[in-house]
């Protein structure tokens, strides 16, 4: 089954909204359509700018983070009702929102849930930390988050999320996991997860990328693996140049 590769820019914490959008400039002007899909996610007091930046440019625009409910009493949070105008993609479960800020496997299923409700299509956010790499139960620790996270989830819409797999211990660090290792968690633990699921046919529909220390250099090992579906990334993301040839070496 073919897949269409993806590429998701997670800026993080960084760049104030002149940052952003003179950032976005840059990338839309070198970013032409092609086989990629290229998703980017800036911080949320740059969505509005940049869903107007982005209209017609091909390049679609993410949050990194929301709430699961439509409203109420939960103050600095975003709902999926307030994204949903702006935005087609939601970071969920990025580690570093479970690392610093409390989230489980509940609150990212929740997530994921009212994501779907509200027709936006979350990046799932799966990967075991350097503790857990190294005690040997990284296909465990996902397998376990990608059925916590679909829990209750159709297979229909099953088949329309993203998934990043990124291991925790290679994040920010320039520690990459080998584009085999990556495969191998992401072919027989994720996939194999969707399968036992949902079935077969959206085990190999849903789109899977790695995440975690993502370069140029690197990013064509990655691609070449045929379970690996595109990249979530951070760093790189930042620099123009640097994101730009992950995306050409994407769409090779």
């Amino acid at each position: 089954m073919t897949r269409t590769p993806i590429i998701a820019a997670n800026w993080k914490m960084h760049n104030d909204l002149a940052e952003s959008v003179a950032l976005i400039e840059a990338l839309r002007q070198r970013l032409a359509a092609g086989r990629a899909e290229v998703v980017l996610c800036p911080p949320f007091i740059a969505l509005a700018d940049a869903a107007e930046q982005l209209r017609g440019s091909g390049i679609a625009l993410g949050a990194q983070n929301m709430h699961w409910a439509d409203k109420g009493a939960y103050t600095g949070e975003i709902s999926p009702r307030m994204l949903k105008s702006l935005v087609r993609f939601v970071i969920v479960g990025h580690s570093e929102r479970r690392q610093h800020f409390g989230e489980t496997d509940e609150t990212v299923h929740h997530k994921v849930r009212a994501a779907i409700q509200h027709g936006l299509t979350p990046i799932l956010c799966v990967g075991e930390n350097l503790p857990q790499y190294e005690a040997g139960q990284s296909a465990a620790v996902v397998d376990a988050q990608v059925r916590a996270a679909l829990r209750e989830v159709s297979a229909q819409a099953a088949a329309t999320l993203v998934i990043a797999y990124e291991p925790v211990w290679a994040i920010g660090t320039g520690k990459a996991a080998s584009g085999a290792g990556a495969n191998a968690i992401i072919g027989l633990t994720i996939r194999g997860a969707l399968s036992d699921l949902f079935g077969e046919h959206v085990a190999q529909s849903v789109r899977v990328q790695y995440g975690g220390s993502v370069t140029p250099s690197n990013i064509t090992e990655f691609m070449q693996q045929p379970d690996i579906d595109g990249a979530l990334v951070g760093g790189a993301s930042l620099k123009v140049d640097d994101f730009v040839a992950i995306v050409a070496a994407a769409r090779k």
